[in-house]
This record gives structure tokens, sequence and C-alpha cells, in this order.
């Protein structure tokens, strides 16, 4: 993977929803991965179903998901990460992710969890829906040269199974090899059908060769609109502004050696 670049210049974050959005755009978005061993494995797994509702009713919250993580090579169940666990939060308030830090929910996952990641996001684009919601917004197309996240997410038809099993090997191997990547996992709602990838990268550019020029994606692009296997799909971009913590025992750090130098809590989001 690509370390942080810091001699590219940063635009700043502006971006508008549409006025046609369902949605309003969020303050903030942030990932909280958490990372537990050995006998926490179970207690993580029963946090999974404790927090579902309690996320949901932090005030502020407009969008939450308990995710699975995995290594995203095939999106089976034998890509399952059992020691890795994330909770997906949209705000309508850019101190949002401060406010979970201080709730019930995060000092519960403190208490079992060996490491603790947070990705904190402004959203630049997204197109199609999660759970028949925008939960993004819909904003207008958005110059940031800072580094991107971005949020893969899909409802695979059941008779598309395995025809989509089949294409993700040569996408993931390709993935890895790209530069500009900085960091990928696998997320999902349940081990198999409701699949997605997050995944941060050194700037716009990087993405885009990825998502438009690499002949492996490319021919996944195709197949999806000449098979139709997904009942509900997701693409979103967002504007990284804050990543920290560890994940593997590897340090996850947007510092000094980053473009990035503002926090989500000095960045106006403009919109409906």
């Amino acid at each position: 993977m690509t370390p942080l670049n810091p001699s590219v210049p940063r635009h700043e974050y502006a971006a508008q929803n549409r006025l046609e959005a369902t949605q309003a755009m969020p303050a903030a978005v942030c990932l909280d991965v958490f990372g537990v061993s050995g006998k926490q494995v179970a207690a993580a797994i029963g946090r999974m179903s404790i927090d579902r509702t309690l996320v949901r009713r932090q005030p502020g919250v407009t969008f939450a998901k308990m995710l699975g993580t995995g290594s995203g090579k095939t999106f089976t169940s034998r890509d399952a990460d059992m020691g890795h666990w994330a909770i997906l939060t949209c705000w309508t308030h850019p101190g949002g992710p401060a406010s979970l830090h201080n709730s019930a929910t995060f000092r519960g996952w403190s208490a079992i969890a060996d490491e603790h990641a947070r990705f904190v996001m402004l959203p630049l684009a997204s197109r199609g829906t999660w759970s028949a919601r925008q939960p993004f917004g819909d904003p207008f197309a958005h110059r940031w040269d800072g580094p991107i996240a971005a949020i893969t997410r899909a409802r695979i038809k059941t008779m598309q199974w395995r025809n989509f099993w089949a294409s993700v090997p040569s996408v993931s191997a390709d993935l890895h090899r790209v530069d500009g990547l900085t960091f990928a996992m696998g997320i999902g709602e349940a081990p198999v059908g409701l699949q997605g990838t997050f995944s941060t990268w050194t700037d716009g550019s990087s993405l885009s060769n990825f998502a438009h020029r690499r002949d492996a994606h490319q021919d996944v692009m195709r197949m999806t609109h000449e098979i139709d296997w997904y009942a509900e799909e997701l693409f979103a971009r967002f504007a990284l502004v804050e990543a920290a913590g560890s994940y593997n025992g590897a340090a996850v750090a947007l510092t000094s050696t980053s473009q990035v130098n503002q926090s989500a809590e000095q960045v106006k989001v403009s919109g409906k």
C-alpha cells in the first residue's frame, strides 16, 4: 500500500447537497473498527446485537450500521474476520463522532477491545441506496485533493451469488496492487448477500484509476450491467479528515505526514 503524500495541496471542503436529494447530507460520517481476541470474540458478537438499537438512538445519528469485517478476497463467509467489528454512523453535527466516543456503547466496546481505529469522513459523492435510503445525501461533485475514503455496499440477488463470487478474486487481487491505496477491508451486514468494502486512498485520482481504468474492475462493472446481479447498490466517496488508532497492530493516523489538517468540527457542510 502507498504512504500518504504530504506534498499535494488540498482544496477546502465545500460540498453541497443536490436539491432533489431525499436525505440531508450528514455533517460527519464515522467508521469505528474494534479489534478483539480470545474470549472477547463472543462478547463482541453480543455487543453487535445490544448496540444496534443503542447507536441508532444516539442524539444526532441519522443512519447507523453494525458491521462485520473481512478480507474482501471472495466475499463469502470464508473471508470473515471474527477479530474485527465496525460501527458506521452518520451525524447531523460535526461533533457526533466525539459524542459516540463518550457513550455507553463506546465504553462497552473499549472494555473488550485490544485495539480501535476511527475514520471520520465528509461526503463528496454518493450514488445508489443503502436499505432504501441515501444515508450520505446526494452531493454535487466536489474537488478534494486530500486523502479519500470510499464505501461500496451491495445486496446481491440470491440467484446471482455464484456469478458474483466468481468475479471477486481478480478485482480483490488487483485492488492491493494499485498505487495510492492506504487501507482496505471488507464490510458486511451478513456473511453472504450483503457485502461491501471500505478503503482509503492518498487522493481521488488513485481511486478513479482503480475504479475506471483497471481491466479487472472494468470487467466487473460491465458484467454488473449485463447480468444485473445487485438488488441494491451504493458507491460513496468521502474526504477523509481524521484517522487514528490501530488496526491489526499497525498505526492508523493522519498527522503531520498527511495533507489533512482540518478536523470534522472545523469543516462546514452545506446542503439541505
